[in-house]
């Protein structure tokens, strides 16, 4: 049986494939400019493989413009420290060290959930991991337009929901270079 975070692994699965009954879903609440940014995934989806394993990669995203690995984190907090499990903080420096090697953006896609409903408008933000590289080609493009998450004072990760990119502004950005 998977857990509750497996929901939202299929949920963005089936989001970049250019699902139309996830799409049709996560779009009631969403204003016409992020329904927009999401229904142009049905002309131009990505293809999407789930990792096998819990390596610090969920989801790898693959399109002719833009491929990136995808690490998906759900909660009901705002406000995600990762000096709560230990092992968020290893899983992202494992990421970003196999990122690094291979020069691709690492992304972590928040998805917030509220107990009683769903959120109103874009659940989805995304982040990028902090890489000391300045990226080449696409993923420089993305590395430059996407959302660093940030470091506390003790030096765990922090991703703050309101601070991310929307996943509708984003594939609204992605789709502009099949143009």
């Amino acid at each position: 049986m998977g857990t509750q975070g497996d929901i939202y692994e299929r949920e963005l699965k089936h989001l970049l494939s250019g699902d139309q009954a996830v799409i049709d879903k996560v779009t009631k609440t969403c204003t016409e400019e992020e329904a927009a940014g999401y229904r142009s995934l049905l002309s131009h989806p990505f293809m999407v493989v789930r990792a096998a394993g819990s390596h610090g990669v969920d989801l790898i995203a693959l399109r002719w413009d833009f491929s990136f690995p995808i690490e998906v984190k759900s909660s009901a907090d705002f406000v995600l420290h990762f000096s709560r499990n230990p092992r968020l903080g290893e899983q992202a420096e494992n990421m970003a060290a196999e990122c690094a090697r291979s020069q691709l953006l690492p992304i972590y896609a928040f998805r917030l959930k509220k107990s009683g409903g769903n959120v109103k408008g874009d659940p989805w933000r995304l982040f990028i991991l902090p890489v000391e590289d300045r990226l080449r080609g696409p993923a420089g493009l993305l590395q430059r337009r996407i959302p660093c998450m940030y470091r506390g004072p003790s030096g765990n990760l922090i991703m703050k929901w309101d601070e991310g990119m929307k996943l509708s502004e984003f594939l609204s950005y992605a789709n502009m270079s099949t143009q």
